[in-house]
């Protein structure tokens, strides 16, 4: 089956009426744990950013802590998952400083928590590639968001 276009999608969306659209969408949410999370997202949490930035951040401090250093390669495929689950709440906002600061975070995190992480190679680039982008978001944010971000950023840098 292929998917239809989203232009096609919204018009077939207007000619339905509410209790249509209301049974559409409980059914979407039921369908896939990911649209639940969103639609829990956009009719919960979107109104109060910073309450959904600190839930995440105490998520992702719990899913450090819960990490059995028995061997690199299950530390490696930890930071890996709590990474994507960032990522995950991260494309729900949709907003450069919620995703800057809950990628600042996770990197505090990688090396507050792990110290070993400085003998993993896998785990100093993957550090890297996420400085690297949160110095990409910080360019194009607002100059007074900038300048705080990059005192956030230069002090994770420092600590390295």
């Amino acid at each position: 089956m292929k998917a239809a276009r989203v232009s096609e999608l919204k018009i077939a969306l207007k000619e339905k009426s509410q209790a249509e659209l209301l049974a559409l969408t409980l059914r979407l949410a039921k369908f896939k744990k990911e649209n639940k999370e969103l639609l829990t997202y956009l009719l919960f949490e979107s109104q109060d950013e910073e309450q959904y930035i600190r839930q995440i951040q105490e998520e992702i401090t719990d899913q450090f802590e819960q990490i059995t250093a028995t061997s690199f390669y299950l530390i490696k495929k930890s930071v890996r998952k709590i990474l994507r689950n960032t990522k995950t709440a991260i494309r729900y906002s949709q907003q450069k400083p919620t995703e800057v600061e809950l990628l600042l975070h996770f990197v505090n995190e990688l090396q507050g928590s792990l110290p070993t992480y400085r003998r993993s190679k896998v785990l100093r680039n993957l550090r890297e590639r996420q400085l690297a982008r949160i110095q990409k978001i910080i360019d194009g944010l607002h100059e007074d968001l900038q300048y705080d971000y990059q005192i956030e950023l230069e002090n994770l840098l420092a600590d390295a």
